[in-house]
């Protein structure tokens, strides 16, 4: 009977499949294309949601950073749309377990707990004082992102002569936008999945893993409580997790926001027994919606006990609840003020016992004073000490950015934020400055003794919603270096397109002065399509050596003395890896790379603002393999 009935029932769930993708298509081009197909630059393009699983699709719409949208459609479409995107049907996912070739076959963790740890004896996870590694997001409370080369064990002569020496893929993924840690031989990186591995730094096997509600795109901070090393980081869903770093056992986790948009972009920061951690949203980009009653939410920085999660401080970055303003033109209530997110792990200074944070723009009227400012608050109490707004009266979602612009703030400004982390420095003088990076294009000194009193300012880009410095500039003793992204997207019928003439460029600065010491133009994209030569990545910097990628999905070394390009890996190419996994690599942007102990990382793949794809964590070594 079953057989006679197949050739139907073949037919009948083709028939289906049809149908689902076109009401998928109905429900894309109604609901999704206006911010994917358009100028939403934090919406991943078409090509990029191809290469997802309709699972992965699926879930960001039903708990994921898609939550507020998905919720206004009925599961039947939301699986639809899923299937449509990615061109795939549901069941023909790429396994995301790690084949038993992959595993370490030295110790590794054996918990029981919600992470999928690796089966094995427990190992003992021992962070020795001095041992090269790289921990959190700027390598110091400073966040200078300077490696010293007792750490880095990287010269400028050495450089030249990096080869790839290990990959990992990202099943599934199509970016790779989260900074490892390193520490005691093993490396520590989340993953845009949720999950978090432990690897080994010099191979690239995997020790444990362990699965987190939500994407994860910070930056690992280590720290001992009593006899355990504790790995601390943020996601998507504003949570916070402690987890055992031998054994991959959740230790504590904490929810810092009951806004369904907040998220947690900046690495949490560790100091004397607490961890400092800032809260932003995706909120400005619901704002586009016309229907959506933008916004309720504003920014804070938490303080929370590293040992329990108990928080013992919070402070927003805007003192007053959103309350009910006007209505747009189609009756949909607005609120206000909100925004002013914090998307940068905090700069600490335990000289002055202050905590310093960039901050972000306002999504909605009226502006306040605090927004695309630099913050600075008492490590005790949380309270803010001096603000220094740089960019007054910036209202801005992206409402402003789509051509339906009903939900755009009335003379909305030029979304300036302070996506970076500030960086404290040391000047020849024997003082010190905050050195902070905007996306205005420039790069400010301010002085921390004197209320954050303007030292200098020196225009690196044109700036923009894509343009300026975005992740953050690095900073040795001489000089600060800042990429500029300055990256130009179109809309297509794919989505946003980036533009290949546009962007890019690295700049020296004098810390005293903000003189420019010299300055490196972009390469170019030559035959690339699609491809970006904006630097929109985070910099590092080693005694000789200031690395950047670029959209274009190079890593280049250039020189501390002369802007002089010394290595150049493009990243942009298939990989067999150590899990397994067939990954390939994309566009550089978010973070920086790693250097420690003679190894450089770097995630290759970013899948929004018209980048490319990837899903690759790649590790360099002067022996290569």
């Amino acid at each position: 009977m079953f057989a006679r009935l197949f050739p139907q029932l073949t037919l009948f769930f083709a028939l289906v499949s049809v149908v689902a993708a076109q009401d998928g298509a109905t429900v894309y081009k109604k609901y999704c294309a206006a911010c994917h197909d358009s100028g939403a630059e934090r919406a991943p393009n078409r090509e990029a949601l191809r290469q997802m699983p309709p699972e992965r699709i699926l879930l960001s719409l039903e708990s994921g950073v898609m939550v507020i949208h998905g919720s206004f459609r009925t599961g039947g479409e939301r699986r639809a749309l899923a299937e449509f995107l990615s061109g795939k049907r549901f069941g023909e996912a790429v396994s995301t377990r790690l084949p038993g070739s992959a595993r370490c076959s030295e110790a590794g963790g054996n918990s029981s707990g919600a992470g999928g740890s690796l089966p094995g004896a427990v190992g003992i996870f021992d962070v020795a004082p001095g041992e090269p590694g790289w921990n959190g997001w700027g390598v110091d409370l400073s966040n200078t992102r300077f490696q010293p080369a007792a750490m880095a064990e990287l010269s400028a002569g050495q450089v030249p002569r990096l080869k790839l020496k290990w990959a990992f893929g990202f099943a599934g993924d199509v970016s790779a936008v989260a900074q490892p840690a390193v520490a005691g031989g093993r490396l520590f990186i989340g993953s845009a999945s949720g999950r978090v591995y432990a690897l080994n730094a010099s191979s690239g096997c995997a020790y444990w893993t362990f699965d987190s509600e939500a994407p994860v795109r910070t930056a690992m901070s280590i720290g001992q409580t009593g006899p355990r090393e504790v790995l601390y980081f943020g996601d998507l869903h504003a949570n916070v997790y402690a987890v055992d770093a031998a054994k991959g056992e959740l230790l504590w986790k904490r929810k810092l926001d009951e806004h369904p948009e907040a998220r947690i972009t900046g690495a949490p920061k560790l100091h004397a027994g607490r961890l400092y951690v800032p809260v932003s949203s995706m909120e400005e980009l619901s704002g586009a919606d016309p229907a959506y009653e933008c916004c309720r939410f504003r920014g804070s920085v938490v303080a929370l006990d590293a040992t329990t999660g108990k928080s013992i401080w919070k402070t927003y970055t805007i003192p007053e609840k959103a309350h009910p303003a006007q209505k747009n033109k189609i009756g949909t209530q607005l609120w206000g003020p909100s925004g002013v997110g914090v998307w940068n792990s905090p700069t600490v200074d335990p000289q002055r016992n202050m905590l310093y944070v960039g901050t972000g723009d306002n999504y909605s009227q009226p502006p306040v004073s605090t927004s695309d400012a630099i913050l600075a608050l008492n490590l005790d109490s949380g309270k803010i000490l001096w603000t220094r707004q740089i960019t007054s009266g910036d209202v801005f979602n992206f409402g402003c950015r789509i051509p339906d612009q009903t939900n755009c703030p009335e003379g909305h400004g030029p979304d300036a934020d302070f996506g970076s982390s500030p960086i404290l420095v040391d000047l020849p003088n024997g003082r010190q400055a905050l050195i902070a990076g905007q996306k205005s294009g420039v790069v400010h000194a301010l002085d921390p003794d004197r209320q954050g009193r303007i030292l200098w300012q020196t225009r690196v880009g044109k700036g923009g919603t894509l343009g300026g410095i975005q992740w953050g500039p690095a900073a040795d003793r001489e000089n600060v270096y800042a990429a500029v992204s300055d990256l130009v997207a179109h809309p297509s019928p794919m989505g946003l397109q980036a533009d290949p003439a546009s962007g890019g460029g690295l700049f020296a600065l004098e810390l005293a002065t903000g003189n420019k010491v010299w300055s490196a133009l972009p390469p170019g994209c030559r035959d690339r399509k699609p491809c970006s030569p904006a630097q929109s990545a985070a910099v590092t910097v080693i005694p000789g050596i200031v690395f950047s990628g670029s959209m274009d999905g190079h890593l280049r070394a250039y020189s501390t003395e002369t802007g002089k390009v010394t290595w150049d890996f493009d990243t942009v190419r298939e990989y067999d890896c150590a899990n397994g996994v067939k990954a390939h690599g994309g566009s550089l942007d978010g973070p920086g790379p790693v250097v420690a102990g003679g190894m450089l990382y770097v995630g290759s793949g970013y899948a929004s603002t018209g980048g490319m794809p990837g899903n690759v964590l790649l590790a360099f070594s002067v022996d290569g393999k």
